[in-house]
């Protein structure tokens, strides 16, 4: 057999490792990129510098820190323990933390272009039709925004699959509890494992390539109808 079962259970919580972090990107991403969208702070350009930041800073830098703060002297590890609780170093919950704020950008900058696409003229109608900030929202700002949903939820799902620097630092290498698929491509190959590797990237390769062809393809169609 080409794929193992430890590959197929690395496979399985990679899964559930990018679609728990989309939906969390989702819930804080969009009323954050919403407020980046429409406020006019003077300084909010310092707050895009950190959202941002994980776009250059390289993925064992953040990952090093991030397990600094979830290990047992960290300031959210040792929290948890005075709660009762376990440090969120090498585990799964610190794996879904640190893919949070890994893929944080990926998600908040298409949200963010898209509601500063709309402009305030559809909102301004909205208003003068007594719609209240929620009601402009929900029935005007995220629908004429969709198009910036599909891409932040595929970037989001897709870039936490391949993540490794910062999910190696955070959660080791534990088969069946932190170690996700990227990682066990990695010891396929330092094993010289090159044709279970094959498969695994192949397959990996050819989803990310679906996922985005897909998000293209819906962009497209969306902006067509709107014309």
């Amino acid at each position: 057999m080409m794929v193992s079962e430890q590959d197929l259970t690395a496979l399985w919580i990679t899964f559930r490792l990018a679609a728990l972090t989309t939906v969390i990107l989702l819930l804080i991403g969009t009323p954050l990129a919403w407020w980046l969208a429409r406020s006019r702070w003077r300084y909010k350009f310092l707050l895009e510098a950190v959202v941002a930041l994980p776009l250059v800073l390289p993925p064992t830098v953040l990952g090093f820190y991030l397990l600094i703060a979830l290990g047992p002297h960290g300031p959210v590890g040792g929290l948890m323990e005075r709660l009762g609780g376990q440090p969120l170093a090498f585990t799964f919950s610190g794996l879904v933390i640190g893919s949070v704020v890994y893929s944080l950008p990926f998600v908040v900058q298409p949200l963010q272009g898209a509601f500063a696409a709309l402009g305030r003229r559809p909102l301004e109608v909205a208003a003068t039709l007594r719609a209240s900030p929620l009601d402009r929202f929900l029935t005007v700002a995220v629908p004429l925004a969709r198009p910036g949903f599909l891409t932040a939820t595929v970037l989001g799902f897709a870039h936490t699959l391949g993540e490794f620097g910062v999910v190696l630092m955070v959660g080791g290498n534990i088969p069946g509890s932190t170690q996700v698929i990227s990682i066990a491509i990695y010891d396929h190959v330092e094993t010289l494992e090159y044709t279970q590797a094959h498969w695994i990237s192949g397959g990996l390769l050819l989803l990310s390539f679906i996922l985005l062809m897909g998000v293209y393809a819906l962009n497209h169609r969306f902006s067509l109808v709107q014309r």
